[in-house]
C-alpha cells in the first residue's frame, strides 16, 4: 500500500510539470479541444465547469493534468483526477463533464488516439499468447504510473523541438502503448487488438453498425459473423460497450440525427429518415428520452446556448 501511494504521488507531481506544458500550449487557444502537430496528440482546456455534447468516441487514452472530470457511458458514470487515465477501447457513445477547473486553474487533459493496429504489433512481441477468459469492458479508470505520466511528459516536450517529431514521437508512443499493456489493466488493453479475441470480435461487428446506421439490426447474423451464440453475443457485446446491440444502435442514430439537424438545418421528419427510423412518433420519443426534450425544441435550446460540439 505505501508503495502504491508513493508511486501515485509521484504521478501528481510528474502531472504538475506536464499541466504547466499543456497550459502554456492551449493558454492562447481558449476552451475546447486542440489538435497538435503530433497527429494523434489532442489537448483538452476548459477554463469553468462545463459539459461537452454527447457523440461517439473512438479509442483513445486520456489522461487529466489538472482538474476533474465525469464521463457518462449509458447509466454509467466515471469520475476521475489528477494522475488518473481513462482508455476507451472501441468506439462508444459518451457525454463528459468538467467538474472542476477555474479561470487561473483550468481543466487540463492529455488525449491520446489509439491505433489497434500498434497494440497488436506490440502484443506479437511480448505476449504472443491471450487468454480468452470472460468478456472485458471496452472502458476502464486507473490511477497512472510516474513511467505513464513520464511518457506523456517526452510526447508533449517534443512539441517544442518539431524537428524531431518525425523520428521521436513514433517511439514514445510505442512505448505509451507498451505501458499500457504491462499496467494493471492489462487484461483489458491486450483485448483492444489480441487476434481472435471477444473484444476485437464486437469491434468488428460495431464497425460494420457504424457504417450504415439505416441498415435493421440483425442480431442473429451479426452472431454467426464473429461465431458466437445470441446469448453469447448480447452477454459480450454488453459486457464491453454497457449496452445491448439494440440499445447501441439508437443511441448512435439520435446522435448521428442530432447532428445532421445541427450541421445541415434538416428538420426532424429529414434527419429521422436518414438514420434509419420508418416512424416520426418513435423517433421523437426515443429522441426526447434520450437528450430530454423533443427533437426541434432540443436542437433551439442548442443553438440558443451557442453550444459548440467538441
Amino acid at each position: 500500500m505505501t508503495i502504491n501511494t508513493l508511486s501515485h504521488e509521484s504521478a501528481i507531481d510528474k502531472c504538475e510539470e506536464l499541466a504547466a506544458l499543456v497550459d502554456r500550449h492551449t493558454d492562447s487557444q481558449g476552451n475546447g479541444i486542440h489538435a497538435t502537430a503530433i497527429d494523434s496528440l489532442e489537448f483538452t482546456r476548459e477554463c469553468n465547469p462545463a459539459a461537452t455534447m454527447p457523440g461517439v468516441s473512438e479509442p483513445l487514452l486520456a489522461i487529466v493534468v489538472q482538474g476533474q472530470k465525469e464521463l457518462w457511458l449509458n447509466e454509467e458514470t466515471f469520475r476521475y483526477g489528477v494522475a488518473q487515465y481513462l482508455v476507451l477501447s472501441v468506439d462508444l457513445p459518451v457525454s463528459a463533464c468538467v467538474t472542476q477547473a477555474t479561470p487561473t486553474q483550468p481543466y487540463l487533459g492529455f488525449k491520446l488516439k489509439l491505433d489497434p493496429a500498434q497494440f497488436c504489433e506490440i502484443i506479437a512481441h511480448t505476449q504472443p499468447c491471450v487468454s480468452q477468459k470472460e468478456p472485458v469492458k471496452g472502458w476502464f479508470v486507473s490511477d497512472a504510473e510516474p513511467s505513464l505520466i513520464d511518457c506523456a511528459l517526452r510526447l508533449t516536450k517534443l512539441l517544442d523541438t518539431p524537428q524531431h517529431v518525425s523520428f521521436l514521437a513514433p517511439m514514445i508512443i510505442r512505448e505509451i502503448y507498451y505501458r499500457l499493456l504491462m499496467g494493471e489493466q492489462s487484461e483489458a488493453v491486450r483485448q483492444i487488438a489480441a487476434a481472435g479475441s471477444n473484444m476485437q470480435r464486437i469491434a468488428e461487428v460495431i464497425k460494420d453498425i457504424k457504417a450504415d446506421l439505416t441498415k435493421p439490426l440483425r442480431v442473429q447474423a451479426f452472431a454467426e459473423q464473429v461465431n458466437m451464440s445470441v446469448s453469447s453475443f448480447h452477454r459480450h457485446f454488453k459486457t464491453v460497450t454497457s449496452m445491448s446491440p439494440l440499445q447501441y444502435q439508437k443511441q448512435l442514430r439520435l446522435l448521428a440525427a442530432r447532428q445532421i439537424m445541427l450541421a445541415e438545418n434538416a428538420d426532424a421528419v429529414q434527419a429521422a429518415y436518414q438514420v434509419g427510423y420508418e416512424s416520426n412518433s418513435q423517433f421523437s420519443r426515443e429522441y426526447a428520452r434520450m437528450f430530454g426534450a423533443p427533437p426541434i425544441r432540443d436542437v433551439e435550446r442548442l443553438r440558443t446556448a451557442e453550444i459548440v460540439i467538441r
